[in-house]
């Protein structure tokens, strides 16, 4: 029989031993502040994390320290002054216990790269991507990448962990997010961390929170019905399963009277919170917990997920860059985005849902603080995921340095500005011709459709006139409106002396296919 003194001793002695590993680990940093980061440069840096209610916590950065108390819920922000760009420095957080510390932590500029596929697609499957993988040493470039976390509601923290860029780590980073960082690091001289935070297929209503679609009518049928698939799910699911195992069970007995392959178990339901595509999860579960960090900007691919709803992008785009602005609470911070790439057969019978796409794209330019970088001339027409993303990547970065960083650099291929109708022709003119236009292969203008008004779009000879296009059809002696590169997969040939394409686009403002009817 255990001796009474001796086990009370031993209780007391692991109680206390508990306490003290409790008062160690009680000061914890969410995972995106972690050795190896980048902090941005010229920004009021948050450091945030959580310890025992009431616990003082002490944050060292640079010569600098910062105190906060833990609040009841264990939280605690410390507010740090500007840096310049330097480092590696080591930042340390006090707590009742031992301080953890963060080493090799750089000062530079920091950007959130989101989107679906083709901002989630790895070097290695890219261009060149062995060659550029192998030669991908930038020790003053480090990578995040957040993994896939559909939630129901907003999280505190993200998995992940940041990584110097190296031939092992940049191999199954996101391509664009890569190139467009090594093009800024060359440029800028200054470390640039890159938070990776994509899912592909997904749609744009998962990356945008619950507050910001409740507050658009529009969004009212789309959040009710999932809302109604939230609560329902467990009795509904299970039951709907319980009919596919039944029909199952009936197969695999008729298959083995008749020796045949027994057919395939069916996959067990899907829960509403692993489901990538519910409207705000991706918001809560990947872009959330970043909001604290202080970022220079963003860059965006996405969209082919939304063509089929192309006109709803026009508000829901816009939307989630006011959204994620409010959120982080920083101004309105750059958001620079990826028009979608030319895809798919070119035949005059296809849909052109990705054209009404780009343009909602395009208007999204009337944000404030916001760029574009055209891809219709870089993509494939049998890939959804086209291989170049070296170009994707130095366009957004071209984008960045002229638009952030005050480089006087071209960055925008010609956008369309104005139209007038001149006898049987339509003069165009265009913003940021950057030099002059040209046709990029030295033949006649390719792409463009003229229309009288019966509505009736002929393709159209066009000629560059200096800095205007001038366009014309005998099919259509009396014209009124003008479209360029208006398919999923147009020809066109329309760029500035820069070498940057022109924007596909449309003069008229006629009822399109993804439209809601009057």
């Amino acid at each position: 029989m255990l001796n009474a003194g001796w086990f009370i001793g031993t209780v007391c002695l692991l109680l206390c031993l508990g306490a003290v590993e409790s008062v160690r680990g009680a000061v914890r940093l969410p995972a995106i502040l972690g050795s190896g980061m980048v902090l941005q440069q010229d920004s009021d840096l948050c450091i945030w994390g959580w310890a025992r209610p009431g616990e003082q916590v002490t944050v060292r950065l640079a010569g600098q320290d910062g105190k906060a108390t833990a609040g009841p819920d264990g939280q605690w922000t410390v507010t740090l002054l500007p840096l310049t760009a330097g480092g590696p420095y080591q930042l340390a957080v006090q707590g009742a216990g031992e301080a953890l510390v963060l080493d090799d932590v750089l000062v530079g500029e920091v950007w959130l790269c989101s989107g679906q596929s083709n901002m989630w697609w790895p070097v290695k499957l890219c261009a060149a991507g062995e060659q550029e993988t192998r030669e991908a040493n930038w020790p003053r470039i480090r990578l995040f990448t957040a993994p896939v976390k559909p939630c129901l509601k907003p999280q505190q923290d993200v998995k992940g962990q940041w990584t110097a860029c190296t031939p092992d780590s940049v191999k199954d980073f996101s391509a664009v997010a890569y190139y467009f960082g090594r093009y800024l690091h060359r440029e800028l001289g200054v470390p640039i961390g890159l938070i990776h935070s994509s899912v592909g297929g997904t749609r744009i209503e998962a990356w945008t929170s619950r507050e910001a679609l409740e507050a658009d009518p529009m969004n009212q049928p789309m959040l009710q019905q999932w809302d109604t698939r939230v609560a329902k799910y467990p009795q509904q699911a299970q039951e709907k399963y319980q009919r596919k195992l039944l029909k199952w069970e009936q197969k695999v007995q008729q298959a083995q009277t008749q020796f045949q392959p027994a057919p395939q178990k069916p996959d067990p339901p899907t829960p509403p919170e692993e489901d990538a595509n519910g409207p705000t999860v991706l918001y809560n579960g990947m872009i959330a917990p970043l909001t604290p960090l202080a970022i220079r900007g963003v860059i965006w691919y996405q969209g082919e997920s939304n063509a089929s709803n192309a006109w709803a992008y026009r508000t829901l785009l816009p939307m989630m860059i006011h959204d994620w602005r409010q959120r982080w609470g920083r101004g309105d911070f750059p958001f620079l985005q990826v028009q979608l790439a030319n895809f798919g057969p070119r035949q005059d019978d296809q849909p052109p849902m990705w054209a009404e796409l780009r343009e909602a794209q395009l208007r999204s330019l009337e944000v404030v603080n916001t760029a574009m970088a055209v891809a219709i001339d870089i993509g494939d027409a049998n890939d959804i995921h086209p291989p170049n993303k070296q170009d994707v990547g130095k366009r957004l970065a071209l984008a960045a340095l002229a638009t952030v960083y005050g480089k006087d650099a071209a960055f925008s291929g010609p956008i369309y500005r104005s139209m007038r109708v001149d006898g049987d022709s339509i003069v165009l003119s265009l913003d940021h011709v950057e030099g002059g236009l040209t046709s990029r292969d030295g033949q006649p203008l390719t792409g463009f459709a003229i229309a009288g008004e019966d509505r009736s779009f002929v393709d159209a000879q066009a000629r560059i006139e200096g800095h205007t296009v001038v366009v014309s059809s005998p099919r259509a002696p009396r014209p009124v409106a003008v479209r360029y590169g208006w398919a999923n997969n147009p020809p066109c040939n329309l760029y500035n002396a820069a070498g940057l394409p022109a924007s596909p686009f449309r003069t008229d403002d006629w009822p399109l296919l993804t439209q809601p009817a009057q």
